[in-house]
């Protein structure tokens, strides 16, 4: 497992890390000794970090990543998790400091810590990034010791560019595929050259770059793949990145002829990812000791050929962006 830096932080974290949601919850049924065993697999693999959030399973995913970690006595693994999405009404005038204290506070104790190595805002309504008092609050809280750094959680590159003018920002994290490409257009150069963190996140479209689903793949009424298609429960960007079904399981029959020999789509499509320098660490969920060393094995492909990344570029131009370019 290849590692790289965490932005200006002075981390160094694998350049696969473990995304928490599926374990938590919104992916059907997932066994909690699964989930344990996927995640134990992930640090055998090398993995470094863990992207988690309250909302997950409503702490569960917390929960089982403390147990995991106490169990292994890691000490090198950093833990990243999110606050704001447990606000209902989910409204920017409940970014205050009194409720993310709150949420901060549920945190560390889900996770069994006294300090919390990254909180991200968890894709809060566009108006709070020009709301300068929800990021002096969080400043308050790293003064307070209760967290190390912060970071934000974004749907839309722009989201992203505005968050980053804010000087302790140190992470993005944001949807980056080959179904969603925008990031590179400019977001990643800004974060580059500000020395600030990107973690990619649903890096295999919800699973549909893992080249495995069909048009009659079957989804678990608790499955966002089944309940949140259109949008009905969260933004439609995070469910298939926002791909019509049809239009991406298409897409996915002209990618593919691409994958290296020896490799599966997954891992292409992973090792695509890390061809962008600008990217710190990308997060692939798994639910199953065997996905997680699978998206491990990815780190050691060779770097995709031209070539590849060309006919990447051309399906995504020719047959998605139409669908989602202008969105996110």
């Amino acid at each position: 497992m290849s590692n790289r830096p965490f932005g200006r932080t002075g981390w160094s974290v694998s350049e696969i890390g473990f995304g928490a949601w599926a374990i938590g919850g919104s992916w059907g049924n997932v066994d909690e000794s699964e989930a344990k065993g996927a995640l134990h697999a992930a640090l055998d693999e090398g993995m470094t970090f863990i992207d988690t959030a309250d909302v997950y399973g409503d702490g569960r995913s917390e929960r089982i990543v403390r147990d995991v970690l106490r169990e292994r006595g890691d000490r090198d693994v950093k833990v990243a998790t999110k606050a704001g999405r447990r606000l209902s009404p989910h409204v920017a005038d409940g970014y205050t400091a009194a409720n993310l204290g709150a949420f901060i506070d549920r945190s560390l104790t889900n996770l069994g810590v006294e300090t919390l190595d990254l909180v991200q805002l968890h894709c809060p309504p566009t108006e709070v990034f020009y709301r300068p008092e929800v990021f002096g609050a969080l400043d308050e809280l790293v003064a307070s010791g209760k967290l190390r750094h912060y970071g934000v959680s974004v749907e839309k590159a722009e989201e992203g560019l505005k968050a980053i003018e804010y000087p302790n920002v140190a992470s993005v994290q944001i949807i980056y595929n080959a179904f969603r490409q925008r990031p590179a257009e400019l977001f990643f150069l800004e974060a580059k050259r500000r020395g600030v963190a990107v973690i990619v996140r649903v890096p295999l479209a919800s699973g549909m770059l893992t080249g495995k689903l069909k048009a009659d793949t079957p989804f678990a009424a608790d499955d966002h793949r089944a309940f949140n298609r259109h949008g009905e429960a969260f933004d439609v960007g995070e469910t298939f990145a926002g791909v019509p079904y049809d239009v991406a399981l298409a897409a996915v029959e002209e990618l593919r002829p691409l994958v290296p020999e020896g490799a599966t789509m997954a891992q292409m499509a992973l090792r695509w990812i890390l061809m962008e320098e600008a990217v710190s660490v990308v997060i692939p969920g798994a639910k199953s000791e065997a996905q997680a060393k699978a998206n491990a094995a990815a780190s050691g492909l060779a770097p995709l050929r031209p070539e590849v990344m060309d006919r990447v570029r051309e399906i995504y131009q020719s047959q998605i962006a139409p669908h989602v370019h202008h969105r996110w």
